[in-house]
């Protein structure tokens, strides 16, 4: 299959899941990574607001919070292609944009160097034992990727994972994969 087709497939599959395995995957995706080393090291959070059938992110993002961590969430700019990550501390300062995202507002919000951002949680589809995944096709996270040298993450249930994906060499892996029964390394911190 090729990207696309998987893509279809995946979204398919986690839409089909029923709510209350849901709420338990999402709990444990949670769990598993509000109490690993990588997180307990991490004082600057950058992740989605989730939407739609994606991972519940905001037990995630209270539990930052409850931690005195500092969150950033980030804005697509389309036509750049390109995000820019913004500190959040109240739903007041989210709009809702194309596709019903929930973005920061950059005039009620501080701009984030993406230096300053400890661990990023990346969004995705499907994922390979190497940190390789498939995301939703913009390839905005690629681009950040590119100099980004610090800690990152992607969230996932048995549903996502594959032994290996197609990827590109623009295609950057990230480090460490949190599932539904425990932590992926794909390198050791």
């Amino acid at each position: 299959m090729d990207k696309l087709q998987l893509r279809k497939s995946t979204i398919a599959t986690l839409k089909a899941i029923p709510e209350t395995e849901k709420k338990t995957i999402e709990q444990n995706l949670a769990y598993f990574l509000t109490t690993s080393a990588m997180w307990n090291n991490a004082t600057t959070i950058g992740i989605t607001v989730s939407n739609g059938f994606e991972w519940n992110t905001r037990p995630i993002i209270e539990a930052a919070w409850a931690q005195g961590k500092t969150v950033s969430v980030p804005k697509c700019e389309p036509k750049q292609k390109q995000l820019t990550f913004y500190q959040f501390e109240s739903d007041d300062q989210l709009e809702i944009v194309y596709y019903n995202l929930l973005e920061p507002i950059p005039e009620e919000t501080k701009k984030m160097d993406k230096h300053d951002i400890d661990l990023l949680v990346v969004p995705g589809l499907l994922f390979d034992k190497f940190g390789f995944r498939i995301g939703f096709g913009g390839g905005y996270y690629d681009r950040y990727l590119t100099d980004y040298a610090n800690q990152t993450v992607s969230l996932a249930s048995s549903h996502q994972l594959v032994d290996s994906l197609p990827f590109e060499s623009f295609d950057i892996p990230v480090n460490q994969l949190v599932t539904d029964t425990g932590i992926i390394y794909r390198r050791p911190l």
